[in-house]
């Protein structure tokens, strides 16, 4: 079994250009011209809503290859992987042969987003190009940090996050345990190139797993205190009613300021007993 570590360009694809294929069934076509003997399934270790943007991600795969060959080694099968993927904006960066109970979904001990919030444009359209697209943009020239932080103390732990899933999320153990929910000055990605009064800040959410929309939920409670449409107590009711009816109507942030940073494993899992055989360039 190979696992792979997935880099996702954060710049979006329009969809004329990937057609109706996601990462999935692009990083499957890849591993396809690897030639393996067996069928090919790849199992991500998370998804993502449509908007939403992946820094990194992780899969998992079964790959067998002819005449009993050796496993390809882990520089030799992201150099392959990233040859045939050349033409789409995924890149691999890592990989590891892993044991065959490995999954990349299940053995997955924290995931982090991200949520990126831009300040001071009046329009959408006066944000850096680099930025466009990539953030939520507010009017707003300042939000009150101090009661985002208190409302995002709430949110710290193990609660029944009921309230802050989708109203159509499939049935779930709604108690999940957050253990990071941070606050803290952002930039733009060309930032030195764009003389405008604007200001970045970041949402950070870790948690082994997360609800359906559960982040875009939790950022978007965080800017309305912030902004000063909802109190902290207010945040607190929603959490305590335990119910997804009482979410507040257009609070939930949009898809495109949120990012999947990273998905993190044991360093044990990741590890398999044998080291696999150089062999020849894939590509040939």
């Amino acid at each position: 079994m190979a696992g792979v570590v997935v880099e996702r360009g954060v710049v979006k694809v329009p969809p004329q250009q990937l057609g109706q294929s996601g990462v999935q069934e692009h990083l499957e076509e890849a591993i396809k011209k690897l030639k393996p003997v067996n069928p090919v399934s790849l199992s991500v270790s998370s998804r993502t809503d449509a908007g939403v943007h992946a820094l990194s991600n992780s899969a998992h795969f079964d790959l067998q290859r002819k005449n009993d060959k050796p496993p390809f080694t882990a520089d030799v099968l992201v150099e392959a992987l990233n040859f045939n993927l050349k033409e789409q904006q995924i890149r691999v960066t890592h990989a590891y042969r892993v044991p065959d109970d490995f999954h990349a979904r299940y053995r997955a001990q924290s995931r982090t987003y991200v949520y990126r919030v831009a300040l001071g444009a009046t329009h959408h359209t006066l944000l850096p190009l680099t930025d466009c697209n990539l953030c939520w943009s507010l009017c707003n020239t300042e939000l009150d940090i101090d009661a985002m932080h208190e409302a995002a103390a709430l949110l710290v732990g193990t609660h029944d996050f009921s309230s802050f899933r989708a109203v159509n999320s499939p049935f779930k153990n709604p108690v999940k345990t957050v253990d990071v929910v941070a606050i803290q000055p952002g930039s733009s990605f060309a930032h030195s190139h764009f003389h405008r009064r604007l200001q970045f800040w970041e949402l950070t959410f870790k948690s082994q797993s997360f609800l359906y929309k559960q982040v875009r939920r939790m950022a978007g409670v965080l800017v309305a205190a912030g902004r000063g449409r909802l109190s902290v107590s207010q945040v607190k009711q929603i959490l305590d009613a335990r119910d997804t009816l009482a979410f507040p109507h257009n609070v939930a942030a949009p898809a495109q300021g949120l990012f999947l940073k990273s998905v993190d494993y044991k360093e044990s899992d990741l590890l398999f007993s044998q080291k696999p055989d150089a062999t020849e360039d894939p590509k040939t």
